[in-house]
């Protein structure tokens, strides 16, 4: 049984990462770089939200003969739902309100 999605820090920055471009295939190495997470930390995190069904993963050809090919990721319909929760309740919290809830 898939775990329930935590909200964990490094979570909620690796899916606010995503949302700035919802729609697009993400490669660990740039989600890396942009959120400062660790591979050890990253990997593990986006392996959970996939086996969620909160990201959908696939292998990409390498762009040039010799690399080897690379999984990418992006959000789906129920991951890009859950990642505006979480932005909404980060947003709710940073300006003092308790609930998490925006009116």
């Amino acid at each position: 049984m898939p775990r329930k999605p935590n909200s964990s820090r490094q979570t909620r920055a690796l899916l606010a990462t995503f949302l700035d471009r919802s729609q697009t295939w993400r490669h660990g190495y740039d989600l890396s770089k942009e959120t400062g997470l660790k591979s050890g930390t990253l990997y593990p995190v986006l392996m959970r939200l996939s086996e969620q069904g909160l990201l959908e993963s696939r292998w990409q050809d390498p762009e040039r003969p010799g690399l080897p090919p690379r999984h990418v990721y992006r959000l789906t319909s129920a991951g890009l739902a859950f990642a505006r929760g979480q932005a909404r309740a980060d947003a709710a919290s940073s300006v003092g309100d308790p609930s998490g809830v925006l009116a």
